[in-house]
C-alpha cells in the first residue's frame, strides 16, 4: 500500500505540474483573447442576467440562477478555507496574486465551458437535459475524438467519489470532532441521512436547497471574514502591497515560514486557484446544462460569475484574513492555519466561523459533486444507474467520514487532474465556435 501511494504521489506531482497547470492557464489566456475580454467587460451585465434568472420559462430543468447555486455548491469548498491556507504557506503571500489571474483567465475557460454545454446538450430518456465535455465533445468534435468523452466521464464518475463526496465528509467530521467533539461515525450517518434526503430527489432538489443554502452560507462568510478585515483595516493597504511585492520578489523566511521563490507563488497559487474555482474542470458545465434556457451566450455570461465569486471574492477574505492576522509566520498550514487566523483576531468567535465555513461548504460540495458524477455515469451506462449510484454515493459518505483517505484523496487528485485534460482539448479545438457565437449575440444585440 505504501508503494502505490508513493506511485500515486509520483503521478499526480506529474499530473499537477507544470505541463497541466501552464496547458490550464494558457487555455484561459487563450480563451479570453478570443473573446476579447469579454467576461471582464460585462462581468455587471452577468450578475443582471443573474438576477433575472431567478425565473425562466424557457426549456430546462432548473432556473439559470439555480444552476449557478449548483455549479457554487459544488465548487465552494474546502479549497476556500484549507486551499488558500496551503497556498499560502507554500507560496507565500505572493500565491494569492497568481490565484486571482487563475481566477481572471478562469472566467473565459467557464464562460466557454457553459456556452459548449448548452449549445450541444441532449435530453435523456427520462426527458432531463443533459450536458456537460462529454456532450460537447461527442456533439462538437468529429468520431476520432470520441474517446476523450468516454475518458472524461470515466475519469469524473470515480474522482467524485473521493474529491465531491469521501474527503469532503472527513473533512465535516474531522471539523466537528475537534470543535464539538462528535463522533465521526455519528457525523457520518447524520451527513448521509440530510445528503439522502436532497440527492433523492435528484436535480430539482438538489437545485432548490443549493439556491436558498449557498447564498446564505457564502453571505454568512463574507460577512464573518469582513468583520476581522474592519477590526484590522488599518493594515489592509500592507497587505495588499506584501501580495504584489512577493508574487514577483518571493518571500523571505520569516516566524516559522520557510521563505518561498517567486516560482513556489506561482505554482501553489495556480494549483490553489484552479482547485478551488475548477475552471478548466469540466464539471460546473454539467450543472449550466440543465438550466432553463435558449441562449448559451447569456448561461454562459452567468458562469463566468461563479469564477469570480469563488476566487476573487471568497477566496480573498480568507486570504486577507490569513495574511492581517500574521498567522501565515507561524508555521500552520492547511484548515488549522485558518482557524489560527480568525480564533487569534476574534477569540472564541473566529474558530467557529472557519468551523461552520468548513462543515457548510463541505456539505453543499457533496451534494453539488453527486449530481457531476451521476450524470458522468449516466453518460456511460445509460439512465438505469443512476438509482444504483445514488445509493453508492450515499453509502460513501459515512466510510469518508470514518475512513483514513491519503490513498482515497490520492486518487481522486490524480483523477481530478485526470478530468481536465479531455475537456482543455475540447475547449482549443472547439473554442473558434464559442467565439463565434458570442460575437453573433453581441452584434445582434447592438442591432436590436
Amino acid at each position: 500500500m505504501e508503494a502505490f501511494s508513493t506511485l500515486l504521489n509520483q503521478i499526480s506531482g506529474v499530473i499537477w505540474g507544470p505541463l497541466t497547470l501552464t496547458l490550464l492557464l494558457g487555455v484561459g489566456i487563450y480563451l479570453t483573447a478570443g473573446l476579447r475580454a469579454m467576461p471582464w467587460r460585462h462581468t455587471i451585465t452577468a450578475f443582471k442576467l443573474l438576477w433575472r434568472g431567478r425565473h425562466s420559462d424557457k426549456k430546462g430543468d432548473i432556473t439559470p440562477f439555480q444552476a449557478l447555486m449548483t455549479a457554487l455548491s459544488a465548487t465552494i469548498g474546502t479549497g476556500n478555507i484549507a486551499g488558500v491556507a496551503t497556498a499560502i504557506t507554500l507560496g507565500g503571500p505572493g500565491a494569492v496574486f497568481w490565484m486571482w489571474i487563475t481566477a481572471l483567465f478562469g472566467m473565459a475557460t467557464k464562460y466557454c465551458e457553459a456556452v459548449l454545454a448548452v449549445h450541444y446538450r441532449e435530453t435523456d430518456e427520462r426527458g432531463r437535459y443533459v450536458g456537460g465535455p462529454m456532450y460537447y465533445i461527442k456533439n462538437g468534435l468529429t468520431k476520432k475524438w470520441h474517446w476523450l468523452a468516454i475518458a472524461f466521464a470515466f475519469f469524473g464518475m470515480i474522482a467524485s467519489f473521493g474529491i465531491g463526496n469521501m474527503v469532503q465528509a472527513n473533512s465535516v467530521a474531522s471539523a466537528l470532532e475537534e470543535t464539538f467533539n462528535i463522533p465521526t461515525w455519528l457525523c457520518g450517518i447524520v451527513l448521509c441521512l440530510l445528503a439522502g434526503g436532497v440527492i433523492l430527489g435528484g436535480i430539482h432538489r438538489i437545485a432548490l436547497i443549493a439556491a436558498k443554502l449557498v447564498p446564505v452560507m457564502a453571505g454568512a462568510y463574507i460577512l464573518g471574514s469582513l468583520v476581522v478585515i474592519g477590526m484590522l483595516i488599518d493594515q489592509v493597504p500592507a497587505a495588499i502591497a506584501l501580495i504584489f511585492d512577493t508574487a514577483f520578489n518571493g518571500t523571505a523566511a520569516v516566524g516559522g515560514f520557510a521563505g518561498a521563490a517567486v516560482s513556489a507563488a506561482i505554482r501553489f497559487g495556480v494549483a490553489r486557484g484552479v482547485f478551488s474555482n475548477e475552471a478548466g474542470l469540466g464539471s460546473a458545465p454539467i450543472a449550466h446544462a440543465a438550466a432553463k434556457t435558449d441562449s448559451p451566450v447569456q448561461q454562459g455570461m452567468i458562469a463566468m460569475l461563479g469564477t469570480f465569486i469563488d476566487t476573487i471574492v471568497i477566496c480573498t477574505m480568507t486570504a486577507l484574513v490569513i495574511i492581517l492576522s500574521g498567522a501565515w509566520t507561524a508555521g500552520k498550514t492547511g484548515a488549522a492555519l485558518s482557524t489560527s487566523a480568525y480564533g487569534g483576531v476574534l477569540p472564541g468567535i473566529g474558530e467557529y466561523i472557519v468551523t461552520f465555513g468548513l462543515v457548510i461548504f463541505a456539505f453543499t460540495t457533496i451534494l453539488g459533486w453527486s449530481y457531476y458524477g451521476e450524470r458522468c455515469a449516466e453518460f456511460l451506462f445509460g439512465v438505469k444507474v443512476i438509482l444504483p449510484y445514488r445509493i453508492l454515493w450515499l453509502i460513501a459518505i459515512p466510510l469518508g467520514a470514518t475512513g483514513q483517505l491519503t490513498i482515497i484523496w490520492l486518487l481522486a487528485d490524480v483523477l481530478n487532474g485526470l478530468m481536465a485534460i479531455p475537456n482543455l482539448i475540447a475547449l482549443l479545438l472547439l473554442g473558434p465556435i464559442v467565439f463565434r457565437i458570442t460575437h453573433n449575440y453581441f452584434r445582434k444585440q447592438q442591432q436590436e
